[in-house]
């Protein structure tokens, strides 16, 4: 287990990286930090030439790549970081300096146990993009195939087990002041991080999930999932389709390929919303330089590191909340909360309903190309502190994603909207979904449940009164007391005396 002084000492290492960045100012300004951090940050930044305009995402940078997942992680969390520093956040890319091609052909031959020639024909030694995590390299398989090489960076999961050590103490220590610090839920917040990580760390989950997110868009043809070569694939190494086209953040070369912009918004933005929606898994990291445009016109998407999942449940309330917002019917939108759970009881309803028609009105008086379901979110979590809503990650993430959406199609097609082109396509899930068809649908399934329990409810009640002719029941087990035993309760004194380090923890996670 790591000392706390391990701990703080990172923790104040990182915090004074972010101070030349400026990324510690929205501590000081934030009327909610308390009295303790604001302090620890003016001592961090103390002697910095601090730059006028923050600048979060190069702050991350310059710490490492275990800092530029967390900080695309906190990118999910404009309540907890602010909008200001969210935005800046998504510029993280993950672009980093290459590691040897030596080094990374040596993990290759560990983790498939073979020559790589039994495998491929050729590698080509010059990455074409090198990540935090991983590093990809095109090549040729023996069968004459090109595809795309996704290699784990050496030494990576130790580096990273180590970071992640350190943001889960810091999490604790925050989560620990309580009042806005624990509304917020740090420690859900790494959890999120941790779980993102590991799945990346494990290049055969990206696989699974890539398949899984093929196997889902069957029905939407014109966005395309590289196939995975399975036989190349392992915990450490990523085998894929090559995919050959052109990005869409190259919005020239688009153009000159003779690419219909308008065309490409679209069927991104309907891909997108059969993920979230209609499937409810979807990727999480659409950003441009995942995104490529085929000759044909199709959509292609590579990185699936980071995906999100809905239940139906959580869609139809989604569903809902957002139908809600655009009609005007407050009411109900603010009853979906309290249902959902999202508020808790002790609010009003009626009273939430107002502040709802405060984010809602200002939508609806625009006009729908100049609707922005981004603006729309932003203005709905606003108002979560005032009414004690603990955050939703699944939500969060969902948000991010289609604001980013949002920005790509923007950026193919000024004029498109995402209701505008979804309106179809939601306005028949909602109706499939919410009809009288799928509510006699759902009770069927329910009542069929029910039914399939009975036996089960039958026995567990011939236990608990069992036939008087029969033998009579065991006596219970005796209790055992259960003893602490060893030092535990020393390290807890210990860690309430580290416990004041933890305000310098909030250095990093605001």
């Amino acid at each position: 287990m790591t000392a706390p002084a391990i701990h703080l000492w990172r923790l104040l290492k990182w915090g004074r990286t972010l101070a030349r960045h400026g990324a510690l100012t929205g501590i000081e300004r934030d009327p909610n930090t308390p009295p303790a951090v604001r302090r620890v940050a003016r001592i961090a930044r103390f002697g910095a030439r601090v730059p006028k305009r923050p600048a979060y995402a190069d702050a991350f940078q310059a710490i490492g790549p275990a800092a530029i997942k967390l900080g695309q992680t906190l990118a999910t969390r404009p309540d907890l970081v602010g909008e200001e520093a969210a935005h800046d956040l998504l510029r993280l890319q993950d672009a980093l300096p290459p590691v040897p091609f030596e080094d990374v052909c040596a993990v290759m031959r560990a983790s498939f146990g073979k020559p790589l020639e039994s495998l491929f024909t050729e590698i080509e030694p010059v990455p074409i993009g090198a990540a935090s995590i991983a590093q990809v390299h095109r090549a040729t398989t023996t069968d004459g195939r090109r595809v795309a090489i996704k290699v784990i960076r050496p030494g990576v999961e130790a580096e990273f087990t180590r970071a992640i050590d350190t943001y889960e103490w810091a999490a604790a220590q925050v989560e620990q002041m309580g009042g806005e610090a624990a509304r917020l839920r740090p420690r859900l917040v790494i959890d999120t991080f941790k779980r993102w990580t590991l799945r990346e760390l494990d290049l055969r989950r990206e696989a699974a999930s890539a398949s899984e997110l093929a196997q889902g868009m069957t029905a939407e043809p014109d966005f395309v999932v590289p196939a995975i070569d399975w036989q190349r694939t392992t915990g450490k190494v990523l085998t894929l389709e090559w995919i050959d086209g052109i990005k869409l953040s190259n919005r020239e070369a688009l153009i000159a390929a003779g690419h219909d912009l308008p065309a490409l918004a679209a069927k991104l933005v309907r891909a997108f919303l059969r993920q979230a929606i209609a499937e409810g898994f979807f990727h999480a990291d659409m950003h441009q330089g995942n995104l490529f445009a085929l000759h044909d016109g199709r959509i292609a998407a590579i990185d699936f590191g980071i995906m999100g999942r809905i239940d139906r449940r959580a869609r139809v309330w989604l569903a809902e909340i957002l139908y809600g917002l655009i009609t005007g019917n407050y009411r109900r939108v603010a009853e979906i909360h309290f249902e959902a759970g999202y508020v808790p009881p002790h609010h009003s309803v009626a009273e939430f309903a107002t502040a709802l028609r405060a984010v809602g009105e200002p939508v609806r008086g625009l006009a729908t190309k100049d609707m922005s379901v981004g603006m729309m979110l932003d203005s709905l979590f606003n108002i979560t502190r005032d009414f004690d809503m603990q955050t939703q990650p699944h939500l969060l993430l969902l948000q991010k994603t289609m604001v980013m959406v949002e920005g790509v199609a923007t950026s193919l097609d000024p004029d498109v909207n995402l209701w505008d082109v979804g309106a179809p396509f939601i306005g028949e899930w909602i109706r499939t979904e919410l009809g009288p068809e799928a509510a006699v649908a759902d009770r069927l399934v329910e009542d069929l449940h029910t039914l399939a329990r009975l036996p089960r409810l039958i026995r567990n009640i011939e236990r608990q009164f069992p036939d008087p002719g029969g033998a009579p029941p065991a006596p219970p087990l005796r209790e055992i007391e259960v003893i602490r035993v060893g030092g535990g309760w020393r390290y807890a004194a210990m860690a309430v005396l580290g416990a004041g380090a933890g305000i310098a923890a909030t250095l990093l996670l605001t």
